[in-house]
């Protein structure tokens, strides 16, 4: 059995990802506080924030997993606030952390020793993950921090025969993006992309999809955002 574990399903870029999967052969388990829609998924309900998250469902997950033949992680959760560096406490900027960064670790540490060679962990970062606009201090930091720990997950897992990639959409069509951007400049923001419009969460799914099969790309950033108009 093939298996997609993703976190955040429940909306936006990860259910779009949960479904084509799902279409393409895969079992698979959502990682979220809310349940994924989708009813073929199985879900695991889990707070990401919380840093003993895992510690509920370790037990029932990894025997769902054991004897997997292959196993695809996506990283895709995220907490975005719209803060600055003079205004953010330790506090709000660790909260960010847990999410963002170290739940990645957490199911990195508990999950690698169950994958077998061409299972692939992939994280979802962000045209933020390599360079920073105001008031998303907290998100800029961990996103660029994602790809680190992307690069250092391909140099440590070397000769396992698991690849790595980071994916950074541009400006997509979902609920979070949405939430932190007001009606009347979303039509700007669709004028910083070459084809003027946004990116489909879909796309997105399809290019986790491709990066899931396509070793070559290990260790490698990946920009999918229709062409980002620099100004």
């Amino acid at each position: 059995m093939k298996y997609l574990l993703i976190t955040g399903a429940s909306a936006g870029i990860g259910l779009s990802t949960a479904k084509l999967f799902l279409d393409s052969g895969y079992a698979v388990i959502n990682l979220s506080r809310r349940a994924c829609p989708e009813k073929r998924a199985l879900h695991f309900t889990a707070d990401l924030s919380d840093p003993n998250f895992f510690t509920p469902i370790k037990d029932e997950l990894r025997k769902k997993l054991e004897g997997a033949e292959e196993i695809v992680l996506v990283h895709n959760a995220a907490r975005l606030t719209n803060d600055t560096v003079d205004s953010t406490s330790s506090s709000d900027l660790r909260r960010t952390m847990e999410i963002n960064l170290i739940a990645s670790n957490t199911l990195n540490k508990n999950l690698i020793p169950l994958m077998k060679a061409g299972s692939s962990i992939l994280y979802i970062g962000s045209t933020l993950s390599e360079k920073a606009v105001p008031n998303s201090f907290s998100y800029v930091t961990s996103k660029h921090a994602l790809i680190g720990m992307m690069r250092a997950t391909c140099q440590d897992l070397i000769s396992t025969g698991i690849h790595t990639s980071c994916i950074c959409p541009g400006f997509t069509d979902t609920e979070m993006l949405r939430e932190h951007v007001p009606d009347e400049f979303m039509d700007s923001i669709k004028k910083m992309s070459s084809y003027g419009r946004l990116v489909d969460p879909r796309e997105i799914a399809k290019t986790i999809l491709w990066a899931s099969q396509n070793p070559v790309i290990n260790g490698s950033v990946l920009h999918a955002n229709l062409g980002q108009i620099e100004s």
